[in-house]
């Protein structure tokens, strides 16, 4: 889960570089209601898969963050291409 969480922090200084050329994504209450449904619908679908067997909570660890590495290169690609140089995201 470690690998996860700096991922997650990667991708939130993506959101962040974002949101200071484009607002309008981040409304307070278009992100809570997105952010809530999503982690619900996702807490929901884990836990049931989990709880008939389909997987084990390691190997949703191991998705989540293979994830959330696509989710940081995606946003490492839209701040490339809007700025020209290379990004790190942290």
């Amino acid at each position: 889960m470690k690998e996860y969480e700096k991922l997650c922090h990667a991708m939130q200084t993506g959101v962040a570089m974002k949101m200071h050329y484009d607002p309008t994504d981040a409304s307070p209450k278009h992100l809570r209601v997105g952010v809530n449904s999503a982690l619900c619908d996702s807490a929901a679908l884990a836990r049931l898969l989990i709880s008939k067997g389909v997987f084990t909570e390691a190997e949703y660890e191991q998705a989540i963050t293979d994830e959330m590495r696509r989710e940081v290169a995606r946003y490492k690609e839209e701040l490339i291409n809007r700025f020209g140089v290379r990004v790190e995201l942290l």
